[in-house]
């Protein structure tokens, strides 16, 4: 390979200068997320391991519907970025008006499942009477978030496929102070509000995310100017691009949502391995969040960059990217594990645990650090490269099939039959992100992955 090949692989200024400005606002984006989930733990867990894991677990079930919310919008953001390369904005408006659709009905049956079943909603995760009734507690406040939630979430990623990433940033910067400020007076009673307890960091949850929907939508429907998107586009004629939409968008929120579901059986497998497991868990995985938001920003940047690229019409040069952005993935998650490494002790350290909990989080440090590695490699080919090329239906059976033909089966057995360590039973339970890892090379080399759109 010649000096000039090599560098069309390694990539070029103007290459790393594009992916940093789409990488490092959304990885800034999730920083925030995270903190404000790191401070929610942490001001809970000064009432006690029942509050912490009512919240966590109550928040399992909402994550599920973001989850949705993302497939939604990053199924949506394969075709978003492709024509926006392409600079077809009429056919961009018509899968916003399709995403955003689909987003009212999904969010409509999970307010309807909060409203009416929370208490059966806590028993999927737990036994415990005390912390089922805390989550229940908890579900109350949730209930308009479903939506608020589903429509900034995926107007944010519409955002992002278009190069608009500094928007959704300032807007969570702001939503940061505001929960925080909202949990720290709800949850403890400060400026004579009431004290709340679990209950008041769902209310402060909501007013963020009133906030961060007013803010995200009120942008994309009153002031962008780009495509600009308005109020009556959500009544246009779409049909000729729901074959489309469907082909391409639905395999990602059946995947993502199939994801969701797998996460949800760990938690229940979790939630039955006692509240000293569901502590620590909930500890840990903030802090594999906090190490992993690069990886997330990286990924969306892979997906909008091979979107943008072969919306162009330059295939060769897609492909070389992808082998640009394995390299990448292969050293975030290095990085990735030896920052957890760092700072595993001391962020253990800011809880008040039993020295039980404590130990199980110490475990599950060692086990998140191995698993990021291989964590980073596949989310930015699978959820990045080979998503922005369009491969969403052999992604989706390949996630379905790692997931609940390995990490769930052997999580369950790991934990509540064999009895295993905690190190080994998480490993377990992410045993497809490294399954995943050696398989996403292989379907890169392959070139099969770059579908016509």
């Amino acid at each position: 390979m010649t000096k000039a090949e090599l560098k069309t692989y390694l990539g070029d200024k103007a290459f790393y200068r594009n992916v940093a400005a789409i990488a490092i606002p959304i990885s800034l984006q999730s920083l925030i997320t995270i903190g404000v989930n790191m401070m929610d733990t942490i001001m809970l867990g000064k009432l006690g391991e029942v509050a912490i894991s009512a919240s966590s677990l109550a928040n399992q079930f909402i994550t599920l519907f973001q989850i949705c919310c993302m497939g939604m919008g990053m199924g949506a953001s394969v075709l978003t970025s492709r024509f926006w390369g392409m600079q077809n904005i009429p056919s961009l408006k018509k899968s916003v008006t399709i995403m955003y659709r689909l987003c009212s009905f999904i969010g409509l049956g999970f307010t309807l499942a909060t409203i009416f079943a929370p208490g059966a909603l806590m028993r999927i995760y737990t036994s415990d009477a005390d912390v089922i009734r805390e989550g229940i507690g908890y579900f109350r406040w949730s209930i308009p978030c479903y939506w608020l939630l589903g429509f900034s979430l995926t107007t944010t990623i519409v955002l992002r496929s278009i190069g608009q990433v500094r928007i959704p940033l300032i807007c969570s910067i702001i939503a940061f102070f505001i929960n925080i400020g909202a949990n720290w007076i709800f949850i403890f009673g400060h400026f004579g509000a009431p004290a709340m307890g679990v209950q008041g960091a769902a209310l402060g949850t909501l007013i963020s995310r009133i906030f961060e929907f007013s803010f995200i939508c009120g942008y994309f429907l009153f002031v962008e100017k780009k495509v600009h998107y308005r109020i009556r586009d959500v009544l246009m004629k779409c049909g000729d691009m729901v074959g489309e939409y469907m082909r391409i968008s639905i395999p990602v929120l059946i995947s993502d949502t199939l994801l969701g579901l797998g996460n949800n059986a760990v938690a229940m497998v979790v939630g039955r391995l006692g509240a000293n497991f569901v502590s620590a868990n909930a500890i840990t995985t903030v802090t594999m969040q906090l190490s992993t938001v690069f990886i997330q920003g990286m990924s969306n940047a892979s997906a909008i960059i091979t979107g943008h690229t072969l919306g162009q019409g330059q295939v060769e040069r897609a492909q070389k990217q992808g082998y640009t952005f394995l390299g990448l993935g292969a050293a975030i998650g290095l990085l990735g594990g030896v920052l957890i490494a760092a700072i595993s002790d001391l962020v253990i350290s800011f809880y008040d645990i039993t020295p039980e909990t404590k130990e199980i989080a110490e475990q599950l440090m060692l086990a998140i650090g191995f698993i990021v590695f291989f964590q980073a490699i596949n989310s930015i080919l699978t959820k990045g490269v080979l998503r922005g090329g369009g491969d969403t239906k052999f992604l989706m059976v390949a996630d379905i099939l790692f997931l609940w033909a390995a990490s769930v089966p052997l999580g369950a057995l790991a934990g509540l039959y064999w009895h295993l360590s905690p190190f080994l039973i998480y490993t377990c339970l992410k045993i497809d992100q490294i399954i995943k890892a050696v398989w996403c090379v292989f379907r890169l080399r392959s070139r099969k992955w770059i579908k016509k759109i």
